[in-house]
């Protein structure tokens, strides 16, 4: 996709104002508009990952709303994208957009419309348009050589909806996933934009190990503590007895030659390249990360320092 995508001519009038586009892995593109301020635009949709149309509508906007959080912007508008079939009960997707909506008004911005087309499968998700002053865009691979790593949310939801899609079982890990990816990342944001953060992204189909890969630079590795990640402790069990999912093996094999694993639990393998929906952020602090974790969990936020930036090994990224 990024090959193709690099043979796609941009105007140099674009070019002028155009300060992130596809030619980066950000989350988002960033266009400014004023010395003041500039725009960030994000969509994302996808298929149901499960069977409460209401609770899907509240992930997949959080989801999509993420990405403006990570580049510490404010939601202020967003469109909704939908796909439904002809042949499903309208008040499905009724309870889709209300979920969505509810997400929307809960992160400030407006619900402006939308565009729908029939089709053989349910899709929906949002076009997100935020804002941001130019000078304070958080960019995923700003890092610098000291920074500590933070990370925000637990992982391992992908693996438990993997067993809930497999069981139709309503457990307390699955009320422990869709906690966490109902939750936006508003309060996070807004939290670490009063320090001194180089780099942040947010965590979703590549997993922690794949978005951390995204933040590295031929200037500096990231050294992962593992001991130090929070997961929910079934996503954890699950892996052992092999409840895994196929984009957390695609993440594998892509990764295979940017890390170099210290350790030899294969199950926390597989929850670090857990593709996540709607996961939690990955912030690189230059200073006060103690002070941050803090405030990050007295607002109700999971949080950890889970590593550091150090100068270039032969690894992007070394998990011990």
């Amino acid at each position: 996709m990024e090959s193709i995508l690099k043979e796609i001519p941009i105007s140099k009038v674009v070019n002028d104002n155009l300060l992130i586009g596809y030619e980066n892995s950000d989350d988002a593109s960033v266009y400014k508009i004023s010395d003041e301020k500039a725009i960030i635009q994000t969509l994302d949709f996808f298929t149901p990952m499960l069977d409460d149309p209401y609770l899907f509508g509240q992930i997949t906007a959080s989801n999509a709303l993420s990405d403006v959080y990570a580049m510490g912007g404010e939601v202020i508008t967003a469109l909704n994208i939908v796909c439904f079939p002809k042949s499903e009960n309208i008040k499905i997707l009724g309870e889709i957009l209300k979920g969505g909506a509810n997400k929307v008004i809960e992160s400030g911005g407006v619900l402006t419309g939308g565009h729908s087309i029939i089709d053989k499968d349910i899709k929906y998700g949002l076009s997100v348009t935020g804002i941001v002053h130019p000078k304070k865009i958080i960019k995923n691979n700003g890092c610098k050589i000291g920074d500590k790593i933070i990370l925000t949310k637990k992982l391992g939801t992908g693996i438990i909806m993997a067993r809930y899609n497999g069981y139709r079982e309503k457990n307390e890990s699955y009320k422990k996933a869709i906690e966490q990816m109902i939750m936006l990342n508003k309060k996070t944001s807004e939290i670490m934009s009063k320090y001194k953060v180089n780099g942040c992204t947010d965590v979703t189909g590549f997993g922690f190990l794949g978005h951390l890969n995204e933040m590295v630079t031929e200037k500096y590795t990231i050294e992962i503590e593992s001991k130090n990640i929070k997961y929910i402790e079934e996503a954890y069990e699950y892996a052992k007895e092999f409840i895994i999912t196929s984009g957390g093996q695609k993440n594998r094999k892509y990764l295979e030659d940017k890390i170099k694993y210290d350790i030899e639990d294969e199950s926390l393998k597989e929850v670090l390249l857990d593709p996540q929906t709607s996961g939690g952020l990955i912030i690189s602090v230059e200073e006060n990360s103690e002070q941050l974790i803090e405030e990050l969990e007295k607002a109700g936020i999971t949080a950890s320092v889970v590593g550091n930036v150090i100068r270039r090994e032969e690894k992007n990224i070394i998990v011990r």
